[in-house]
């Protein structure tokens, strides 16, 4: 039962799930601005932990031609915010200790997503090293996605203690299969955009470049509309049962078409780089409003 007064844990944790869901929409503006090599090292910045001033001091190792202080400082930025998100995961963990050590499914939640977050970091320092390949680019985003997604169950189960809705197993089957066809259909579309971007790097011109991806963007879509049908499945189903799930069950429809709604903006509006980074943050946002679904309707009353 939710108390009047937070918790200094719950606190914490709102603040680093809410950081973590910044840092995913960080993420999609660095990629979708092309950001991704701004800063073409790793860990450092053209060899130094703080970014060079201008073209002109670039150690000799490093082409001038590489040197874009926007996207340079774009990527610095997304990787400062990664740090800080480490640190207050990191932060998190601690307090769990320190709070709820007699609560598993909140200290190992944590320690888990404090684990993820180390190994998040070496995946982005993979991503520029095999400069943006689609394939490490999609292990990196469903990292990002599973440690929000721990976290939530942290903060779920901080807020929710001992207390909670009768669930039953029906809905929560339903939930976690929607979520994993979420995520199947998320990765998709990760590949979908290195497609994309191997397409513009190419020289093709901006509006042509989704042609060129074939049957993944097919897969892609379809998948899309499987998500929709689902949470709309779903909704009806609790309607009819008169569930008390169902306001989150909507909220999850109403991301769905969101979702389908921006990724029909990129389609005819020559990728759109502003629709690029709502349609990664609405996929993110939609996996966490399933998941917070799942951990409602699988909660049992005392």
């Amino acid at each position: 039962m939710i108390r009047n007064r937070l918790t200094s844990f719950q606190k914490l944790a709102l603040w680093t799930t809410a950081t973590t869901y910044f840092l995913i929409l960080v993420g999609g503006l660095v990629r979708a601005s092309g950001a991704g090599l701004g800063c073409p090292d790793w860990p450092r910045c053209f060899g130094s932990w703080i970014p060079p001033a201008s073209a002109a001091n670039l150690p000799p190792q490093f082409d001038p031609a590489q040197f874009n202080p926007t996207l340079m400082w774009t990527e610095y930025v997304n990787r400062l915010l990664g740090v800080t998100v480490g640190l207050l995961i990191f932060a998190t963990a601690i307090s769990a200790w320190r709070h709820h050590r007699h609560q598993p499914r909140i200290l190992w939640t944590t320690i888990a997503a404090f684990l993820l977050v180390g190994f998040e970091g070496w995946l982005g320092g993979r991503v520029v090293a095999h400069e943006l390949a689609a394939w490490i680019v999609t292990a990196h985003l469903i990292v990002a996605i599973i440690i929000v997604q721990l976290l939530l169950y942290a903060t779920f189960e901080a807020f929710a203690g001992e207390a909670g809705e009768a669930g039953e197993a029906g809905e929560a089957g339903a939930t976690a299969v929607l979520i994993l066809v979420t995520m199947v259909q998320a990765g998709f579309g990760t590949q979908v955009r290195g497609h994309i971007e191997t397409a513009l790097n190419s020289g093709v011109a901006r509006d042509a470049a989704l042609a060129t991806v074939g049957r993944l963007d097919y897969l892609h879509r379809d998948l899309a509309f499987v998500v929709l049908i689902g949470a709309a499945a779903l909704t009806l189903w609790l309607m009819s049962r008169r569930s008390t799930l169902i306001r989150w069950s909507f909220v999850v429809l109403a991301l769905a078409i969101a979702q389908i709604a921006l990724g029909a903006v990129m389609a005819y509006a020559s990728l759109l780089p502003a629709a690029q980074v709502g349609h990664l943050t609405l996929a993110s946002l939609l996996l966490g409003a399933e998941t917070v679904l799942w951990l409602m309707s699988r909660r049992q009353s005392v």
